[in-house]
C-alpha cells in the first residue's frame, strides 16, 4: 500500500470513527483539509507525494492519542488544568498512547498539536504555550554524538550479508538518512571510472520524492572504494526498477543492532547507542577531520550552501564534488604512506641485521682461514699434524 492509500484510509477511519465526538471529528477534518492545501502551495507542487503523505499518516496517530488522553472531550471545551495534567503527564512519562506503549517522543505533540494548528482551531493554543512555558524544543542543541572511522569498518565488518553491509557503507559514504537509502533503486545509481584515479565510483543520485522535505534533490559521488565494490556486487543482478535493499526499515534496525553489540561499539563522548542517524553526523565528522570546508559538507548533507546566491549553480555543478573527493582519497593515501614507511623501516632493520649477520660470518671465515694456514705451517715444519679443525 502506497503512502497516499494509507493516509486516505486512516483519515477516513479517524473522521467516520463514531466513538469520536463529532465537534473533535470535525475540527480534525478543518486541520487536514487546511495541512494539505498548506502543504501542496508551501512546497511548490500540484499534488500531494509521498513525503506530504507521510507527514499527514502522523497526525492520524496524534489525533487518535491526544483525543484518548482528554477522555474525548470537546477539544474547544477544554480547560487550562486539563491542558496542565496531560502536560504534566507526558512530561513524567504517565501516559500510554493507544497502542499501549508509554509515549516518549513528547517534542512532536507539544510543537505539532499544543503549540500549532491543531489547538490554534480549537482556540487553546495560548492556554497551551502559557502551560508549557519552561518547556524548550532542545532538538536543534542535541548533544554531539558521533562514532570513528575505525569503529565504523568495525560494525560494517559485523554485518551478516553483502546487502547489510552495503546499506551501512552507503549511510557512511553518502551521508543520507535511512528511509531513503533503503528507497533507492537500481536506476539510482550510475557507475563511472574516476577519469584522475581510474578508480570505480558511482554517482548516488537522490531525487526528491526519496528524501526529506528539507534536503535538497542532489547527486552524490561515493568517496570510498568498498561502496563502489559492494554495489558491483548487489546491482549485477538487478534490474533497473528493482530496489537495491530487499528488506525495510524495521529489519535495518534489528540487523545495526545486533551488529553494533558484536563489536561494542558506542558514540563518542557520552556513550550513546549507536543508531544509524549517528553515521550521517559521524560521516561529517570525519570529512571536517580530512579538510573538507563547512560548505562541502553542507553540500553532501543535502543543506544549502552559505551563499544563497550562487546555490542554483552550485546544485547544477555538484559542487565541485570531484575535488572534495580527492581530500577523502588523499586522506587514505597519507593512511597507506604511513604503512610503506612502516614497512620500509622493517625492511630496513631487517637489512641491519643481515648485513651484521654476513659480518660475523666473514670474520668467522677469516678466522678459519687463520687457523687453516695455521696448521698447514705446522704440518710442514713438523711433518704430522697436531691438531685437526672441522669444517
Amino acid at each position: 500500500m502506497g503512502k497516499k492509500e494509507e493516509y486516505i484510509r486512516r483519515k477516513d477511519r479517524i473522521l467516520t470513527d463514531k466513538k469520536i465526538c463529532e465537534a473533535n471529528r470535525k475540527l480534525f477534518k478543518k486541520f487536514f483539509e487546511e495541512t494539505e492545501y498548506k502543504l501542496k502551495r508551501k512546497n511548490r507542487l500540484s499534488e500531494l507525494d509521498n513525503g506530504c503523505y507521510k507527514t499527514l499518516c502522523g497526525y492520524t496517530s496524534y489525533f487518535k492519542n491526544v483525543n484518548l488522553w482528554f477522555k474525548n472531550k470537546e477539544w474547544k471545551k477544554l480547560t487550562k488544568t486539563e491542558i496542565k495534567k496531560v502536560y504534566d503527564d507526558l512530561e513524567d512519562l504517565k501516559l500510554r498512547g493507544c497502542s499501549g506503549k508509554i509515549i516518549t517522543s513528547r517534542t512532536d505533540y507539544y510543537d505539532k498539536i499544543f503549540k500549532s494548528l491543531p489547538f490554534e482551531l480549537a482556540g487553546k493554543v495560548e492556554i497551551a504555550r502559557e502551560v508549557m512555558k519552561y518547556y524548550e524544543n532542545n532538538h536543534k542543541n542535541e548533544d554531539v554524538r558521533f562514532f570513528e572511522e575505525e569503529s565504523f569498518k568495525k560494525i560494517a565488518g559485523a554485518t551478516e550479508t553483502t546487502i547489510q553491509r552495503l546499506l551501512c557503507w552507503l549511510a557512511w559514504d553518502i551521508g543520507e538518512n535511512i528511509f531513503s537509502l533503503i528507497q533507492l533503486q537500481k536506476l539510482n545509481c550510475v557507475r563511472n571510472v574516476n577519469q584522475k584515479t581510474k578508480d570505480v565510483e558511482y554517482i548516488i543520485n537522490l531525487p526528491r520524492e526519496k528524501i526529506k522535505r528539507s534536503r535538497r534533490a542532489r547527486s552524490e559521488i561515493t568517496n570510498f572504494r568498498e561502496t563502489a565494490q559492494l554495489l558491483d556486487v548487489v546491482l549485477k543482478d538487478l534490474e533497473p526498477e528493482d530496489k537495491i535493499f530487499n528488506f525495510g526499515h524495521r529489519n535495518a534496525l534489528k540487523f545495526l543492532d545486533k551488529a553494533v553489540k558484536k563489536v561494542n561499539v558506542v558514540c563518542i563522548p557520552k556513550g550513546q547507542k549507536v543508531t544509524f542517524k549517528d553515521f550521517r553526523s559521524s560521516m561529517a565528522c570525519h570529512l571536517i577531520k580530512i579538510g573538507w570546508t563547512t560548505d562541502e559538507i553542507k553540500a553532501r548533507l543535502g543543506h544549502s550552501p552559505s551563499s544563497k546566491a550562487i546555490d542554483k549553480y552550485c546544485n547544477y555543478l555538484s559542487m565541485g564534488k570531484g575535488k572534495p573527493k580527492v581530500k577523502v582519497q588523499e586522506s587514505q593515501i597519507e593512511s597507506l604512506i604511513e604503512e610503506v614507511e612502516k614497512l620500509k623501516q622493517m625492511e630496513k632493520l631487517t637489512a641491519i641485521r643481515e648485513e651484521t649477520k654476513n659480518e660475523e660470518i666473514e670474520d668467522l671465515q677469516k678466522r678459519q682461514k687463520q687457523m687453516e694456514l695455521i696448521v698447514k705451517r705446522i704440518v710442514d715444519d713438523t711433518g704430522q699434524l697436531v691438531f685437526s679443525i672441522e669444517k
